[in-house]
């Protein structure tokens, strides 16, 4: 059974329980890491897997609690001969890219080699062997995207949205999806004292009735905000005014079979 792994559940601001929100895909005898923040090579040991069977980096964008971590991760693994392609958007590879020159990391010397793939939204992809990946629009930034996988043999769906506010063509999408991971930065009451942040990330409350409305049938709220002072418990009150259907509130490092 296929598994996805939380490096991180919280925002830009960590706290001591929640580092920045990270996940780590398993199928078979592969792993997909989606963003890339800091101390994943880490993580990944801790959980008892090998980061050397990393086959694959999707970005969803390039805010720093998404992507500081690549050049690091890089370098642990500059002795391995290995091919990772990283999939994400034409700003999110040019930054990337970038981002790796800084440190001389695609250097002769780095066997470790990072192949870029710049994907747009619909297009569709192979991140490892029996999963197809479909890249969607979400408006956290212009060149921002979440993704759809598919694991073929087992017939199952899982939508990350990325950072995002509830973004209706995205539940279009998730119509009675098996798994939705969702944006679920903070209660709703922040947003009248943050105005900004209705264009930028979901509330729980929004994110509950959403969900509800598009049928999805397993919802994991994540990148709570580490500065903001709330509990989770009015997190999932807020989301269980109107979903019904099952309901995870993700630890660091906790696994969920799909």
């Amino acid at each position: 059974m296929s598994e996805v792994y939380f490096l991180g559940t919280g925002g830009a601001a960590a706290t001591e329980e929640r580092d920045n929100t990270a996940l780590l895909l398993h199928h078979e005898q592969a792993l997909v890491m989606v963003d890339c923040p800091g101390s994943v090579t880490r993580k990944i040991k801790i959980l008892g897997l090998d980061p050397r069977c990393v086959r694959a980096i999707q970005v969803t964008h390039v805010h720093p609690d998404h992507i500081y971590g690549l050049p690091s991760f890089v370098h642990s693994l500059m002795l391995a001969d290995l091919r990772i392609p990283l999939f994400g958007s034409r700003e999110s590879v040019r930054f990337c890219r970038e981002l790796l020159d800084l440190y001389g990391l695609q250097d002769e010397s780095i066997r470790c080699r990072i192949e870029f793939k710049t994907v747009s939204s619909g297009d569709r992809f192979e991140p490892c062997p029996g999963v197809e990946c479909r890249a969607l629009h979400v408006p956290h930034k212009e060149s921002s995207l979440a993704f759809e996988w598919r694991f073929l043999d087992e017939g199952k769906t899982l939508i990350y949205s990325g950072d995002t506010p509830v973004y209706p063509p995205l539940f279009k999408q998730a119509v009675g999806i098996e798994t939705l991971i969702h944006d679920c930065s903070v209660p709703s009451r922040y947003f009248q004292e943050y105005p900004f942040l209705p264009s930028m990330h979901a509330n729980s409350l929004d994110l509950g009735r959403m969900a509800q409305e598009a049928r999805v049938k397993r919802l994991i709220p994540c990148h709570f905000f580490g500065e903001l002072d709330y509990a989770m418990d009015e997190i999932t009150d807020e989301i269980r005014k109107h979903f019904r259907g099952d309901l995870i509130i993700p630890q660091d490092l906790m696994r969920v079979g799909l």
